[in-house]
This record gives C-alpha cells, sequence and structure tokens, in this order.
C-alpha cells in the first residue's frame, strides 16, 4: 500500500475551505454527503485533510455548496492538484512539520509582509546571524540541529533571488538593528547584508525607531503571507514552541491593518536605508 502524503498545513487549509465553503450553504455534513452521494465519513475525512481530494471533487463540492466566486474556487482546484515535493521535504523527519509549513506557505505566496521587533526578519539574516539565534533556543539544540535550521533558513531564502522573485516588505524595529548578534563584525555584516537587500527592486525594509515611542502591533512577530485571493493569506506568528499560523477572516483583517500602520509610523525606504548605514558607521 502507498504511503499516504504528509499532512501539511497547505493540505490541512484546503480542507478547512472546504468546510467553511459548506457551512457557509447551510448544509449539515450528513445533508452535504447525501447531496454527493457520499457517506458523512467520507466527507469528514476530507474535511479534516485525512483524505486528498481531487480538483474536480472541489469543483462538484463548490458547485453543491453555490459556491459563485470562480476566483476563490479556482484558487482552490489549484490547492488540489498541486503535487509539488518541494526542497522542504529534504528535511521531513529531521525539523519540525512547523518549520516545513513555513516553507511551503513561502512558497506558494504571492507576495509577502513582515514586522518584527525583536529580530531581523528570518528572510533577510545572515548565516552568521541566524547560526546564533539557534545557538540560543531552550533547550538548546546540538551543533547539528543547529546547521539543519540555518541550512533551511537559508534555502527559504531563495524565493527572493528565483527569476520571478517574490514582493517581500519588511518592518523592523530599531531594536531589533541595535542588538549585536554573534558580536560586533557579525552584527556589521547583517546590517550590511540588510542594506544590500533593501537596495532590491521586489525587497521593502522600512525602520522604525526608538523616537517614534509606542505604536500599534508593538512587540508582535508578524509573518503575512498572502495568498491567490484575500480569503486564502495566512499569518505566521512565532512562538517559543514554534510557529503558528492563523487565518481565520477576522483575525486577518486585523494583522492587515496593524501592518499598515506599523508602516505608516516607519521611516521610508530611503531613510532607512540611511539609519541602518548610521548604524553600521557606529560599530
Amino acid at each position: 500500500m502507498a504511503a499516504r502524503p504528509p499532512l501539511t498545513a497547505r493540505r490541512i487549509r484546503l480542507a478547512v475551505e472546504l468546510r467553511k465553503m459548506r457551512e457557509r450553504a447551510g448544509l449539515t455534513a450528513t445533508e452535504a454527503a447525501r447531496t454527493l452521494g457520499t457517506s458523512q465519513g467520507q466527507l469528514s475525512n476530507v474535511e479534516s485533510g485525512r483524505f486528498g481530494v481531487s480538483p474536480s471533487r472541489v469543483r462538484a463540492l463548490a458547485h453543491a455548496y453555490t459556491c459563485s466566486d470562480p476566483v476563490f474556487i479556482d484558487a482552490l482546484v489549484d490547492m488540489a492538484s498541486d503535487r509539488t515535493r518541494g526542497w522542504w521535504e529534504t528535511f521531513r523527519d529531521v525539523l519540525p512539520p512547523s518549520l516545513l509549513n513555513i516553507a511551503e506557505l513561502e512558497h506558494h505566496a504571492t507576495a509577502l509582509w513582515s514586522a518584527n521587533t525583536a529580530h531581523i526578519p528570518g528572510l533577510l539574516q545572515t548565516a552568521d546571524h541566524a547560526r546564533e539565534i539557534f545557538r540560543q533556543v531552550v533547550p538548546e539544540f546540538s551543533p547539528s540541529d543547529v546547521e539543519l535550521r540555518v541550512s533551511h533558513r537559508l534555502q527559504r531564502q531563495a524565493l527572493l533571488d528565483r527569476d520571478d522573485p517574490i514582493p517581500f516588505r519588511a518592518v523592523v524595529h530599531e531594536a531589533a538593528l541595535r542588538v549585536p548578534v554573534g558580536g560586533c563584525s557579525a552584527a556589521k555584516r547583517q546590517l550590511e547584508h540588510l542594506v544590500e537587500q533593501s537596495e532590491r527592486g521586489h525587497i521593502s525594509v522600512r525602520v522604525i525607531p526608538f523616537a517614534i515611542g509606542a505604536y500599534p502591533g508593538s512587540g508582535q512577530n508578524i509573518h503575512y503571507a498572502s495568498g491567490p485571493v484575500p480569503r486564502l493569506d495566512t499569518v505566521s506568528l512565532d512562538q517559543s514552541h514554534g510557529p503558528v499560523l492563523v487565518y481565520a477572516e477576522a483575525q486577518l483583517e486585523m494583522y492587515r491593518i496593524l501592518l499598515d500602520r506599523m508602516e505608516r509610523v516607519a521611516l521610508d525606504p530611503s531613510e532607512s536605508r540611511d539609519f541602518i548605514n548610521d548604524l553600521i558607521h557606529d560599530l
């Protein structure tokens, strides 16, 4: 018997959206199964992600649930059609699934938006910076586990270098820039790398200086991945036990507002580069 594909966050998200579609139609699982000519158990397995679902089945479900949003339906069909075995799969069973889910999420995103108060965004970290961050985790990682995580983080960054690089907007608080992670030399190289990346057309880096004082969203690290339609956007929140994915529509709207307000109080990209260069000269 062939092994069942891993239950990834993307597969679960498709299942969740199909369940929400049924609920919007006002149908119980029993009623929907009867309409579709299947069993409630099979439908339950589809809505939990335990069973895969074919593109034609997604369209049949959308028709049964009278969903009239063709762009949203096509996006779900694309999710059902996707059989990508991405580079992150080489880390399966050696890194937590949550880290693989972040890489998969970023791979399929149409744009990324990040706000960081304590750390440089992972997609803009140097190897030395990332290595020192992972060395400080409690309970501590073995040297080999640290290197696995550094390798994974650097491979995530490749989406910024591909032929069709993903647009990335980052808001970084001054506190994250001033912490000399790995010592002064490593910190200087990290800030220089941040400036170099910010000069690329698809990457925007904006700094919130201490002088701004309090601002909306302070104290949070937010990683926002845009989907093919806003309903399929996802937020990743850093927690001590690993990233947590959020995609309830009300929460997505709240984080969009937070990120927008954080950008409003931040320096513009040119001013931000000047600000970071001044920090470099002080090291």
